[in-house]
């Protein structure tokens, strides 16, 4: 008697590889890039190590996919700021996601890029390069609006675009590590709207 198969015999169990990659990401926030194990990564996510690389290729790989979500989903607050009609209303949205995102009670405190690979070793400076570059790409949209800023009149004309830039994003990142020291989110709102208080007048 012939007994019927409902499917090929070994086939691996399916996964939502968007949730995969969304506990992947809080992972590598929790944990940094190299405090990540793959066994941390794999048990997160529900899957074999075979069908993590599978799906994601191998750990810096998964890494680079995890901060792209990062960028898209709780970071997501930066283009939406540089679209405020002014460069303090744009300061201050930076400032209130920053807060926003890294005091989250259901995320990992603080910032996945900038503590993602601050202690990286030799194997990691890859993923360091990377988060450098994830750093420089926000300043430079920053101060590209600031220029704007300038052009338009709503920042005075001797205002160096570069220099608020840095100040602001520099800031922002110091917030992230405060909220990852545990600093509450009322005392970093404090903090933000202190450093806004000098912003240069129109």
């Amino acid at each position: 008697m012939e007994t019927k198969r409902s499917g090929p015999i070994g086939r691996p169990r399916g996964f939502d590889a968007d949730e995969a990659l969304e506990r992947a990401m809080l992972v590598f926030w929790e944990h940094g890039y190299e405090g990540a194990s793959l066994a941390n990564l794999t048990d997160a996510m529900g899957i074999s190590s075979t069908s993590m690389y599978a799906a994601f290729g191998n750990k810096e790989e998964l890494f680079r996919k995890a901060l792209e979500r990062y960028t898209e989903g709780p970071s997501g607050y930066l283009p939406r700021a540089l679209e405020e009609p002014t460069a303090l209303g744009v300061a201050t949205a930076i400032l209130a996601g920053t807060v926003r995102t890294t005091t989250r009670p259901a995320n990992p405190p603080g910032c996945l890029g900038v503590q993602g690979a601050l202690t990286a070793s030799d194997s990691g400076q890859e993923v360091r390069d990377l988060l450098v570059a994830w750093r420089n790409n926000g300043y430079a949209c920053i101060r590209e609006r600031f220029q704007r800023a300038v052009d338009d009149g709503d920042l005075p004309p001797r205002t160096d675009p570069g220099l608020l830039a840095r100040y602001l994003t520099t800031f922002g990142y110091g917030i992230a590590v405060q909220a990852a020291s545990g600093v509450s989110r009322d005392e970093l709102k404090e903090m933000a709207d202190a450093a806004l208080r000098n912003w240069p007048p129109s």
